[in-house]
């Protein structure tokens, strides 16, 4: 990919333009890591971009972006530019081509704003990127409440900016995001889930959390988890602390490839909880009757709200619905827990399980037994196809109606236990049962 990016460079120096990478490549670069992709900036206007590369796609001819595809990578040249009024808090109403350091000072924040000529060997860099780089921090770029009173997503990339380069938010910068914090109401909710994203599934994302919180970002965008503050739990079970404190706890105990439904469940699972809470007189203690399922149909609201899938939505509200049920393994028949095992989502699941027993009491105990279940299981599916079908049933003159489902469910039941092993059993077991 990177010789591609330089080849299309060198064709547009040597059509006599200047042609440079531009932003994230040409920081990652500089931070020791390799280049998603690559950014090109040039002094050539769209149409000449076209005229030289034969063909491309004006992806937004409006700002002079121009997608070329080489060698089966796609790259977007970009004209120099600087930017018009923004009107809507989000994009310019218009662009003017101009100069490489007049484009750089439109940019967002001092790391990203950095230009590299590949051909020449030779960095650029007008707005001192490269030593805020080496002081790991993130600086918008001229005055920072300009920067995101232009653009309100720009709060949210620098906080994204900050948790995966595990860099600093320079003062100023930090002030700004705070007092423009209520503007990122006005975004999109699909473009806020998008950074939202890369901040969760990053390895990083603790801290990413902690600066949504202290922004204000979070009071906005995810009001509900700042609503966990304060709610008590039972110090026998959470000497942890409150919700809020047990959750963050959760989240820093998280693989670092935790996959998204797994780091959603693991904000939202027990967000219902300041909605359940009460204190037991009786048995002296604090209670949380069906915060589980609340906290279900809370999670389904916050996740439309934001535009995810219905996969994930799924995925997560399932997981939130059944952690409770974790407790409960043990006592489950085989028939029950095979099942409860085989489910879709389950390894998410007992991950979840998992992080929840160690932010709290620290028992690993069903954890474990699932562990050794799964071996125990493991030499045939969990799940293995049903010896009976409803075929069966009507062959032996039953009526399609809720005995189908009775009776089905029980034959499964017995086969998953291993006391029907064979069809030939089943069909016996059938027989004997519909007589009696």
């Amino acid at each position: 990919m990177e010789q591609s990016a330089i080849q299309i460079v060198r064709r547009l120096q040597e059509a006599g333009f200047e042609a440079l990478f531009a932003g994230g490549c040409v920081r990652d670069q500089l931070n020791g890591q390799s280049p998603q992709d690559y950014d090109i900036a040039t002094s050539a206007t769209p149409d000449q971009i076209l005229t030289i590369f034969g063909k491309g796609e004006q992806i937004g001819a409006h700002f002079g972006v121009i997608l070329v595809r080489e060698k089966g990578h796609h790259f977007e040249i970009a004209t120099f530019r600087e930017d018009g009024d923004y009107s809507d808090g989000r994009r310019p109403n218009s662009v003017l081509f101009t100069t490489a350091e007049r484009d750089a000072l439109r940019r967002d924040f001092t790391v990203n704003g950095m230009f590299y000529d590949p051909v020449g060997e030779t960095l650029i860099d007008f707005v001192s990127g490269q030593s805020d780089l080496r002081s790991k921090l993130i600086r918008a770029i001229g005055d920072p409440f300009d920067r995101f009173s232009e653009d309100h997503l720009r709060l949210l990339r620098a906080i994204r900016f900050a948790t995966v380069l595990d860099f600093e938010i320079e003062e100023a910068t930090w002030r700004a995001i705070k007092s423009l914090a209520a503007t990122v109401a006005t975004l999109p909710s699909e473009r806020v889930r998008e950074e939202l994203d890369k901040i969760w599934k990053h390895p990083n994302r603790l801290k990413g959390f902690d600066l949504l919180a202290g922004s204000g970002l979070m009071e906005v965008l995810l009001p509900e988890v700042l609503e966990l503050r304060g709610c008590e739990q039972p110090a026998q079970w959470h000497p942890e602390g409150d919700v809020y404190v047990h959750t963050r706890l959760m989240l820093s105990l998280l693989p670092p490839d935790a996959s998204l439904p797994l780091v959603l469940s693991t904000l939202f699972h027990d967000i219902a909880k300041p909605d359940t809470f009460f204190f037991d007189e009786e048995a002296g203690r604090i209670r949380f009757n069906g915060h589980d399922k609340l906290g279900a149909e809370k999670t389904s609201q916050i996740l439309k709200r934001l535009k995810y899938s219905n996969h994930v939505i799924d995925a997560v509200v399932e997981a939130v619905l059944v952690h409770m049920k974790f407790k409960d393994v043990t006592k489950m028949r085989k028939a029950k827990l095979k099942r409860f095992m085989a489910r879709e989502n389950f390894n998410d699941e007992l991950e979840l399980h998992r992080v929840d027993c160690l932010g709290s009491n620290g028992n690993l105990e069903n954890y474990q037994f699932l562990i050794d279940k799964a071996v125990e299981f493991s030499s045939e599916p969990l799940m293995p196809p049903p010896f009976l079908s409803g075929k069966d049933l009507i062959a032996r003159g039953l009526n399609p109606g809720p005995e189908f489902k009775t009776l089905l469910s029980e034959a499964q039941d017995l086969q998953l236990e291993g006391n029907l092993q064979t069809r030939e059993d089943s069909l016996d077991w059938l027989d004997a049962r519909i007589t009696r």
